[in-house]
């Protein structure tokens, strides 16, 4: 993943959402050392929902704490929103010292991937490839639609199902 040329950076449309203005100076700086060209700017999610309407915004990389709208809620409303200007865009997550219970509601609003602070161009570039190489598949359930959580196969596991929801189901179906 990491020794890849496949993507084309130069090529990709990023909208970062930050309502700290260092940090989304930083991040184009990085962005832009990467071969990103095109970066659109958002100082808080309603903001970025209209550049979202305006330009074909290819991968949104938000703040997870943002004033008035924080990135949790920012996603909900992108995922779910009727007129979300693309409810499938690939979000990723930047969060400093936040708590699991905050990195799990991100998950759950159906964010695709998480790049902790402080940011590195490494991680940029991590997380940008996997969303591109690896993009996982969009699902919708009763309460959640976004990317797949799971991230990995577990051949090991010896039970019958793997979701909560699916407690109610008899095995023998399986």
């Amino acid at each position: 993943m990491m020794g890849s040329t496949a993507v084309r950076f130069d090529l990709i449309k990023i909208l970062l959402v930050d309502d700290n203005h260092h940090m989304r100076v930083l991040l184009i700086e990085v962005l832009r050392a990467i071969g990103v060209k095109d970066v659109y700017e958002a100082s808080d999610g309603a903001e970025a929902l209209q550049i979202m309407r305006t330009y074909a915004i290819d991968i949104v990389m938000t703040d997870l704490s943002m004033q008035p709208l924080d990135g949790v809620d920012f996603v909900r409303l992108l995922r779910n929103s009727p007129d979300s200007p693309n409810q499938m865009c690939p979000v990723i997550m930047i969060t400093g010292h936040s708590t699991q219970r905050r990195v799990n509601e991100a998950r759950d609003a159906g964010v695709n991937e998480f790049l902790a602070k402080p940011v590195t161009a490494r991680g940029v570039i991590g997380r940008i490839s996997e969303i591109i190489e690896h993009p996982r598949p969009f699902l919708r359930t009763g309460d959640y639609f976004g990317p797949e959580r799971r991230r990995r196969a577990e051949p090991g596991y010896s039970g019958p199902w793997r979701r909560a929801v699916d407690a109610d189901r008899d095995p023998q179906d399986a």
